[in-house]
């Protein structure tokens, strides 16, 4: 792990200082703000560490922001920087990393905090045609039914325009859809058949899970953890219980740990083919679809037997599990896994022999590797563009160290891609639930934990790429501040990226290629 002790006092002086936090297992950089800028570049650029979120919190006298990094072997780096809660400006960080974009934006519409050189602030989570300016609803002395009662939208808002060729315009899809379709508004300019830019408006359900948490206690807030995005319910679950655990000490029983890597791997293989059921549906595939459709269905009567519950709610905990799940249970769920797996396999070598289906994924929503890194991107989505990163292998949590599998990526960056990557991660889920089946051992699934002040960051490998969840506690073990930063919001950020430059008709297969969850965003 790298030692940063001596490298910023030697760059920075008295401008900054490092420290070893032992509960985040993270060095924490305080520095002044007009050293912000440069560490973070410092550390993003020259060091090779990955942005995972930005967590703002209000104390009594004082902003404090917390910028926080990760980079493989050389573990987490929290950069701090604070100004006094009269001041509400710190300079932005998304010259030089422009993942910290939509992070910059969601504090400015969140807590009014301002950004110097921020590009484009406000009208992002509170849209102008729907709230008033100055609501900051994450603010301690926010009173949610005044802010209902007087609401001042900007009545003759418009979309704003980007591409002013002669004969452009927008062409906007959604926010309201028939069926199931979550609501979400995409703007798409154009002058012809291609789309120059696009612009997702997203938020037409937030739910404020954040603020809602506040004065709640931890079991009370896993509920919201579990539920703000159901299909990803467990490893969301997940990513707060280890972050209570990392706070109060609690040491989870290896049985329990063993059956988390189990139930997280089962969700990733019922996530990703539901991906590919919608990646098969969007090119019109009506067979493929049906296959795919009936495999899906197979692993959520999987997970319902096993576990109770189709999407997994109600087995996570702080310190374990609710229940235990008997060998037996796992072992035939393990198989019913591989039959769901050998479907797949099936599935895949008749897709790639298909023409009509390849025409319309390859060389389609290409997402360069450069770019990809850029933007933070995340999960199955960077991987088909070369970036690596996966949190299991990066930053290893409940055992995953000791199991033996591969991380799939691929070059191309495009729809195929992104599917060829699915498939195989598929594979290895299945691969990583047979080893932790073999590891199970007797013994309890929870242990009593005793709760006490703190704040600690949780992270998982969600199916869609790394969730971050920050959890601050009171001495009643009530939760003070609760920042959820999931990967969907952050590859929202990048998805223009795959759709400018490409035709209308190719948009709903690069949105099926990239399966972003308006939910897991519009937390």
């Amino acid at each position: 792990m790298i030692n940063l002790t001596d490298q910023i006092e030697e760059r920075w002086g008295g401008k900054a200082q490092a420290g070893f936090n032992v509960i985040n297992s993270a060095w924490e950089v305080t520095c002044s703000q007009t050293a912000l800028v440069e560490i973070c570049e410092w550390i993003f650029a020259d060091l090779d560490f990955s942005f995972a979120t930005l967590v703002v919190e209000e104390e009594a006298d004082e902003w404090r922001l917390r910028y926080i990094f990760y980079g493989g072997s050389n573990g987490w780096v929290h950069v701090l920087a604070s100004s006094p809660r009269s001041e509400q400006t710190f300079p932005s960080i998304v010259g030089p990393v422009h993942a910290a974009d939509w992070h910059e934006r969601e504090a400015e519409d969140m807590f009014g905090l301002n950004f110097e050189g921020h590009p484009r602030l406000g009208d992002f989570i509170l849209h102008d045609d729907a709230w008033q300016e100055g609501v900051e609803p994450m603010r301690h002395q926010f009173d949610p039914q005044m802010a209902l009662l007087y609401r001042k939208p900007v009545e003759d808002w418009r979309p704003r325009r980007i591409v002013q060729e002669p004969g452009a315009f927008i062409m906007p899809v959604g926010p309201k859809y028939s069926g199931v379709a979550e609501s979400a508004q995409f703007l798409l300019e154009t002058v012809g058949e291609d789309v120059i830019r696009f612009s997702p408006r997203l938020y037409y359900k937030w739910r404020a899970v954040e603020k809602l948490a506040e004065g709640k206690t931890a079991d009370e807030v896993l509920l919201l953890a579990e539920r703000f995005a159901a299909t990803t319910a467990f490893a969301h679950g997940l990513a707060f219980c280890q972050a209570v655990e990392k706070i109060c000490g609690a040491k989870v029983p290896q049985r329990a740990r063993a059956l988390r890597v189990f139930l997280a791997e089962l969700e990733r293989l019922r996530q990703h083919t539901g991906q590919v059921q919608a990646i098969c549906e969007s090119t019109a595939l009506v067979v493929a679809d049906s296959q795919s459709g009936i495999l899906e269905e197979d692993l959520l009567r999987i997970s319902g037997e096993l576990a109770g519950h189709r999407y997994l709610f109600g087995l996570l905990a702080p310190g374990g599990l609710t229940t235990d799940l008997s060998d037996q249970a796992c072992q035939h769920a393990l198989e019913r896994s591989r039959e769901a797996l050998a479907g797949l396999d099936e599935l895949e070598t008749q897709l790639r022999v298909s023409s009509s289906f390849l025409d319309r994924l390859e060389e389609v929503g290409f997402v360069p590797t450069g770019t990809a890194l850029d933007y933070g991107l995340l999960g199955p989505v960077a991987r088909a563009a070369a970036v690596t990163d996966d949190l299991r292998r990066k930053q290893p949590y409940l055992g995953y160290d000791l199991f033996q599998f591969e991380v799939p990526s691929e070059r191309e960056g495009d729809g195929y891609a992104r599917l060829r990557v699915l498939f195989s991660e598929c594979r290895q889920s299945v691969l990583i639930m047979g080893q932790a089946l073999a590891a199970l051992a007797e013994g309890r699934v929870r242990e009593p934990v005793r709760f006490h002040a703190g704040a600690a960051l949780g992270y998982v490998e969600a199916p869609r790429g790394g969730a971050f969840h920050w959890v601050r506690l009171d001495e009643g073990g009530r939760v003070l501040r609760y920042h959820i930063t999931s990967p969907s919001f952050v590859n929202w950020h990048g998805f223009h990226l795959a759709v400018e430059n490409f035709a209308f008709q190719d948009f709903p297969i690069m949105l099926a290629s990239f399966y972003l969850s308006v939910a897991e965003n519009d937390r």
